[in-house]
């Protein structure tokens, strides 16, 4: 390769990745809801579409919807009542509640924009408090809009993989570091959405220490050879019992 050659891709890279921190930059804006700020390139019409487009596959991936109108009107019911007596009320997302088929993981997770869903495996070890506070927890990944800020941090990785392959082949190694942080929801996300569930369960009506043995089916699930919290992207659900207590110190529960 020509030097000058070399001199021209190496300043096309640094271009690339400095734009990448540009737009990190001006994508900042406080949540106002949780007000917290966070970096998103998203509407939130745009978050919506992307979790109504991605539903059928994600319950496909588990078996389809569990096929029992009655459990459904149950979760459909505990859903909207965490939903009308909370901030989510006022939020433009449209929420919808799905019971997996899923009879062996034990799960719940959210997709942007309010698609809520929840395996039965996890949900037949629940009553409808516990419920409340799993549920509850996945609403607050919606308003705390975990899923956009995952995507926005994606695209500044790719961005800057791009950089960094034009200018010096070291793409491999940043891309892996973006996918490797932003597949799963944070830590931070986790404890955010405790939080908010917390709060949630309480203007509701339900107990919130329920959530604490939320926690200890968690756990009791995981089995004894879990992952230690430095390793996981989730907390130690023994952390998590820990700052629930705070919450329901701090909301009055």
């Amino acid at each position: 390769m020509r030097r000058g050659s070399w001199k021209i891709r190496i300043f096309i890279g640094l271009a690339i990745v400095a734009f990448a921190f540009i737009q990190r930059c001006s994508n900042k804006e406080e949540n106002p809801y949780t007000g917290r700020v966070q970096n998103i390139n998203m509407s939130s019409e745009q978050e919506i579409a992307i979790g109504v487009q991605s539903a059928p596959e994600m319950a496909a991936q588990h078996g389809g919807l569990y096929p029992d109108e009655r459990l459904q009107s149950l979760i459909d019911f505990v859903g909207k009542k965490l939903v009308d007596n909370s901030i989510a009320r006022e939020t433009p997302y449209e929420y919808d509640f799905h019971l997996l088929a899923d009879e062996q993981t034990i799960n719940a997770f959210a997709l942007p924009g309010g698609q809520i869903f929840i395996t039965y495996a996890l949900f037949s070890q629940l009553n409808e408090a516990q419920l409340a506070g799993v549920l509850g927890h996945e609403i607050g990944h919606v308003i705390g809009r975990h899923s956009a800020e995952r995507i926005a941090d994606s695209n500044f990785w790719q961005t800057v993989t791009m950089g960094a392959t034009v200018g010096a082949d070291a793409g491999g190694i940043v891309g892996s570091i973006g996918q490797n942080t932003l597949l799963k929801n944070g830590r931070g996300d986790e404890l955010e959405s405790d939080d908010l569930g917390v709060w949630f369960m309480i203007n509701a009506g339900y107990d919130p220490m329920e959530m604490i043995e939320v926690m200890k089916i968690l756990k009791a699930a995981a089995g004894p050879n879990r992952v230690p919290e430095f390793q996981s992207t989730h907390p130690d659900p023994e952390n998590r019992i820990e700052k629930i207590k705070e919450a329901i110190a701090k909301y009055g529960g």
